[in-house]
């Protein structure tokens, strides 16, 4: 359809009623324009990509596990609309908070933070964590789940918390209320793009310092990222905000095509929920469609939606409207997977005739 014609859906005069659905409300946004359209149309597509069995990946950048939207993401997993997740480690420590019942209360934003640091309080905007008994109770976890028991073995930030999930279902006074013990029942792996950024690799610290080495296989991980691509008949990623989380999913079809020259083309679906500009350069603000130039999605202009909110008002509306109207599916259950998938990726990489012609003109 030429954009460039009068021609599309009419736009009504809109009405709202007291007796008004989530399914009403997407509808609503859908018909309407601006974000409010990119919105209601992201919520379509979502519901698309279950319908397709599109292989799902959410990426989570930014603060969401203190304000508690792991409640969400744990639901979505327990439905089977979540495959697999990239998230910082910011969000897998504090979502540990609530397993293991760790005081997080609403605050204030307009404060006097050097009284609140008198007072032992930490605030991620208007959200309050207690310096002692919420911090240094965690990190004291932290600290037995992966001292001298943890193993030597190189390891992935998926395998890191597949153990975190274990531990905090086996152990904590609530497992129920983390999204990571629920990956972790589920078999869906759970990747920290950037592990060392964050108080998980902190209170490694201190065992490091006892002369203990941990050994992450970063390599291993992104390989396993691709083949999770690889392996799919369609894939689509739901990323919130942006950051380095997108950018690890995204990448997978370079790794692919540009490095392994398998020219698979990258993912089907992307949704986005950022309130970074594009004009800075930088890659959270980057447009899906400028993706397609490095081989991140199938099609610069289908399957991808842009919505320019904030993560915490859309993405609770993006969830209640599939959780509403979409049976849930069959957990995928990828990390038991993951072993089979990279040699799958592998095996067919040594079989491709230009890799061998590549590796025959090194040699």
């Amino acid at each position: 359809m030429d954009p460039h014609k009068f021609h599309g859906k009419d736009i009504p005069h809109i009405k709202l009623h007291p007796k008004m659905t989530i399914e009403d409300l997407v509808n609503v946004f859908a018909s309407s324009g601006f974000n409010g359209r990119q919105l209601g149309e992201a919520a379509k597509l979502y519901a698309k990509m279950i319908q397709e069995d599109a292989t799902i990946c959410l990426t989570v950048s930014g603060a969401m596990t203190p304000v508690g939207f792991g409640g969400i993401i744990k639901t979505l997993i327990e439905r089977g609309f979540v495959d697999w997740i990239i998230t910082t480690g910011a969000n897998v420590y504090h979502e540990d908070h609530f397993a293991w019942g760790l005081p997080v209360k609403q605050g204030s934003f307009d404060v006097d933070d050097m009284k609140l640091y008198e007072n032992e309080i930490v605030r991620i905007r208007d959200v309050y964590i207690k310096f002692y008994e919420t911090l240094e109770a965690q990190d004291q976890v932290i600290q037995k789940m992966f001292g001298d028991n943890f193993p030597d073995k190189p390891f992935t930030t998926a395998e890191f918390c597949n153990l975190m999930g274990k531990i905090s279902k086996e152990n904590s006074k609530y497992p129920e209320k983390s999204f990571i013990t629920t990956a972790y029942d589920y078999d869906v792996p759970v990747y920290i793009s950037t592990i060392k950024d964050s108080s998980l690799a902190l209170n490694l610290a201190v065992h490091r310092l006892r002369n203990k080495v941990y050994n992450l296989d970063f390599v291993r991980e992104i390989i396993e990222q691709a083949a999770i691509l690889y392996d799919s008949k369609k894939s689509g990623i739901l990323e919130l905000g942006g950051g380095v989380p997108k950018n690890t999913a995204q990448q997978t079809g370079p790794l692919l095509d540009q490095i392994l020259r398998r020219n698979d083309g990258g993912q089907d679906y992307v949704i986005q929920i950022t309130d970074a500009r594009p004009d800075t350069g930088g890659l959270s603000g980057a447009t899906l469609q400028e993706g397609k130039s490095w081989g991140k999605v199938q099609d610069a202009h289908h399957g991808m939606i842009t919505v320019y909110a904030d993560a915490t008002i859309a993405f609770p509306i993006l969830a209640l409207y599939v959780l509403s109207n979409q049976k849930a599916r069959k957990p995928k259950r990828l990390y038991k997977k993951l072993g089979k998938l990279y040699e799958k990726l592998s095996e067919d990489y040594s079989k491709n005739p230009a890799n061998k012609k590549k590796n025959k003109k090194r040699n």
